[in-house]
Formats: C-alpha cells, sequence, structure tokens
C-alpha cells in the first residue's frame, strides 16, 4: 500500500495539472489584506490570470491602501476595493466604471462561503458580465439546502428558454407578422407554442446551471451565495482570516448596506 501511495504521488507530479487543480503545477500567489479589523490572507487562482494579475497590480500600485469596506450585508457578502472611498463614502456613484473582461469557470469555482470575486454591473448595462477593475468583495453566505439549489436550477432553466424562444420569435418575425396581417390567430398561436416548446426542449437537454453532488455538499456544510453562480467572476479565496471576514459581516449598516462603523483596507501586499 506504501508503495502505491508513492506510485500516485509520483503521478500527481508528472501530470500536466496538478492533483490541486492547478495547471502545470504552478504555485498560487497569495496576497495579505490588512484591515482594522485584522488580517485576511488569500491565495489567487491561476485560472483567472486576468483578475489575478489586475488584482496583484492594484495592491502593488496602491489602489487598495486605505479603501473602505463600502457594503456588507449579512449572510451574503463584504465588498470593498473601491478607490473613490478613501476619503469617505462613495462621491461619484455616476463615474463610469473601469472594466476587464470575465473569466467565469463554473462548476470548478462556485459562490460557496470564503471565495474572493469581482463585483460588476448589472446584465442590463454590462451583457458581458465584465468585472469592475478594483471592487471585489468575498462571500460569507448561510447554509443551502438541496431544495434551495433546485431552484436556482429551474429558474435558471427558465431563464434560458425565455431567451432562446425570444430569439426564436426574432428569427421568425416576418412569419409571425404575416399570421397577423391574416388573422391567423389560432395558427400563429399554434406556432408559437411549438416555439415555445422547442426552447424548453432545448434548455433542457443544455441546462445552463448543475449542482453537482460535491458542490451540494459544500453549500449545504458552509453555505455561500449560489445565486450568483455562473454570474460573476470567481478568482480566489480565503486561506486565512475567516473569522475577520466574519466579524466585519456583523458590522451595523443603514439601509444602504454601508457600515455605520469605518472599516478600511490599511494595505494589501503580494507574498
Amino acid at each position: 500500500m506504501r508503495n502505491l501511495a508513492y506510485l500516485l504521488l509520483a503521478l500527481c507530479s508528472l501530470i500536466s495539472t496538478s492533483c490541486n487543480g492547478q495547471a502545470n503545477g504552478e504555485k498560487e500567489i497569495e496576497a495579505l489584506i490588512e484591515t482594522t479589523e485584522g488580517n485576511i490572507r488569500v491565495k489567487l487562482y491561476n485560472d483567472t490570470p486576468g483578475h489575478r494579475d489586475n488584482f496583484i497590480k492594484n495592491a502593488k500600485d496602491g489602489k487598495y491602501d486605505g479603501v473602505l469596506f463600502h457594503r456588507i450585508v449579512r449572510n451574503f457578502m463584504i465588498q470593498t476595493g473601491n478607490p473613490d472611498t478613501k476619503q469617505g463614502a462613495i462621491v461619484d456613484t455616476t463615474k463610469e466604471t473601469e472594466r476587464i473582461p470575465a473569466e467565469i469557470h463554473f462548476p470548478q469555482h462556485f459562490s460557496r462561503k470564503g471565495v474572493l470575486a469581482a463585483a460588476r454591473d448589472n446584465d442590463d448595462i454590462n451583457p458581458e458580465r465584465a468585472s469592475d477593475k478594483y471592487q471585489f468583495y468575498i462571500v460569507t453566505g448561510k447554509p443551502i439546502s438541496d431544495a434551495d439549489l433546485d431552484g436556482y436550477e429551474a429558474s435558471r432553466q427558465q431563464k434560458l428558454a425565455e431567451e432562446i424562444y425570444n430569439q426564436k420569435v426574432k428569427d421568425n418575425e416576418e412569419k409571425i407578422q404575416a399570421m397577423r396581417a391574416a388573422r391567423q390567430r389560432d395558427d400563429l398561436g399554434y406556432f408559437l407554442q411549438d416555439l415555445m416548446n422547442d426552447a424548453n426542449y432545448e434548455a433542457s437537454v443544455n441546462p445552463p446551471l448543475t449542482y453537482t453532488n460535491k458542490i451540494r455538499k459544500a453549500y449545504r456544510t458552509y453555505g455561500g451565495a449560489p445565486w450568483l453562480d455562473d454570474d460573476y467572476t470567481i478568482f480566489g479565496e480565503v486561506v486565512d482570516g475567516m473569522k475577520v471576514v466574519l466579524t466585519i459581516q456583523k458590522i451595523r449598516t443603514n439601509s444602504n448596506d454601508f457600515p455605520l462603523k469605518e472599516i478600511r483596507i490599511n494595505k494589501v501586499t503580494i507574498l
């Protein structure tokens, strides 16, 4: 048995992807986030190189030194990183966001408790789901039941079916308009129902969101924010200092989720 264990260990060092999932065994870079409430150490994933390198550059440029934790939602997440908060509350909320391309890898990375992810603007003005260049958040969350996860799967599938249906309607616009002009109401109804049936089938064959047993167990045991899955770039995780994160999330806030107590990042150091 001992010889077999040595053999498996040797194989792990030879294959292109290491046993911890990092390509070519490349070591992950860590960063120390020093806050007024204590220190948080995070590691940055290698499969999100754009976000990793952007975070490192921001840290080395001092972009995070002195910024506030400007949004805290208990049992959800703590958010920080906006350079505009160095002098206090965010002054200009209409300022155009600087963005970097999304690097979303679900189900490899999902929104479990302790992950580090990039904030972003809503889909209506940011359909590419590009990330804010500076702002990031750490998920706290709470335990999630299998029934809730089933609901998230169904909701995403329904949303996809609606998107497919709308595209089919657009593709058949000329035919639909002709049927309306000819007052073929019954035929039009049947045709639209066929399009919807086709859309539902296509969405069920290739569901946009499926939770494996491993992910379900993690959500049940540790918690998280599964409604964010496959929508935001997760680029790291807390490896030490989660107690500090949970302390910060308990700070009282106003109606806009802005903490009543000033909490800042003193410095971010790349280790």
